[in-house]
């Protein structure tokens, strides 16, 4: 084997975290995955991962090796782009992240239209929970509503997104609506903790003035989808972005709380590690997005959703 194709290994090795994994991504026997990481080694003379029944980890050697190799592999790759020109095509495998419900909803759809206009290309698309994180899982791009906290990121908006507070008419009914955030202490509000932010709390602004509310209320749970449906059955008021119930304010099946106060805005972002080339395949996903978001760059409660 030569040097940039046991590079290659390597790094697919890290990133699947098990042999297993990289030898099904390679379409090799995970042993003989296992022999070619013992010959790498042997060769270097160093021991690069420490190998349990479980998991992998990296040695001090082999962090130096996937540093610096990670490195010559994308500068060969730049080269190869910059040497074929415009005439590079989209091609090869393309990781993509994004959150369950927005992924589900919006993302999954994109990469299906995606694949048909460029077929030369393979992408694997993980839906979680939470964000993760680029640098450390091996994602090429990241579908991200909100905040960027990782400075290493290069971010193009793809849409603009509120986040507003709801309920359903039956819970007005019931309950009456505040008429300030203060007001909130005493409604059964519906919780969802998608983030690291301060469980229950609230912050919504208006004009210059702001405010922090602490809230609480009989339901919580990590998932939007669910909360959702708790606000439709009356359960409460809640917090949730436009992309997902700008349909259900325009029925009436939810309607706007507080309309004169807003939280934090929650753009929705394509995200990738700063280079200064991109491959063709990155590029044109982000291009791709752009162009089919364009309609949601609007504003308004419901932007163009």
């Amino acid at each position: 084997m030569d040097g940039f194709s046991d590079l290659a290994f390597f790094v697919l090795l890290v990133k699947q975290g098990s042999l297993a994994g990289a030898a099904q991504q390679m379409g090799i026997t995970p042993s003989a995955a296992s022999k070619r990481l013992a010959a790498l080694e042997a060769r270097l003379g160093v021991r690069l991962l420490n190998r349990t029944t479980r998991r992998l980890s990296v040695t001090q050697e082999g962090e130096a090796f996937l540093a610096r190799g990670s490195r010559i592999l994308a500068e060969l790759e730049e080269l190869e782009q910059e040497l074929g020109g415009s005439r590079v095509a989209p091609r090869g495998l393309l990781r993509v992240n994004a959150t369950l419900g927005f992924g589900r909803r919006y993302v999954a759809p994109a990469v299906s239209a995606f694949l048909l206009a460029c077929p030369d290309v393979e992408v694997q698309l993980q839906l979680t929970d939470r964000p993760a994180n680029l640098a450390e899982e091996g994602y090429d791009v990241g579908i991200r509503v909100g905040d960027l906290p990782d400075a290493r990121l290069t971010a193009r908006l793809l849409a603009h997104n509120q986040r507003v507070l709801c309920a359903s008419p039956n819970y007005l009914a019931r309950h009456g609506e505040p008429a300030s955030p203060r007001e909130l202490h005493q409604h059964r509000c519906i919780v969802i903790r998608e983030s690291d932010a301060t469980y229950g709390t609230w912050h919504l602004r208006s004009a210059s003035r702001q405010e922090t509310v602490k809230v609480r209320g009989p339901a919580a749970t990590n998932d939007g989808e669910t909360a959702v449906g708790w606000a439709l059955d009356g359960h409460g008021i809640v917090m949730r972005s436009q992309w997902d119930i700008a349909p259900l304010l325009k029925s009436g099946r939810l309607r706007q709380v507080l309309p004169d106060w807003s939280a934090p805005p929650a753009d929705v972002s394509a995200v990738f590690l700063t280079r200064d080339n991109l491959s063709a395949r990155v590029r044109a996903f982000v291009d791709f997005l752009v162009e089919r978001f364009e309609g949601q760059r609007g504003g308004g409660v419901y932007g163009g959703w």
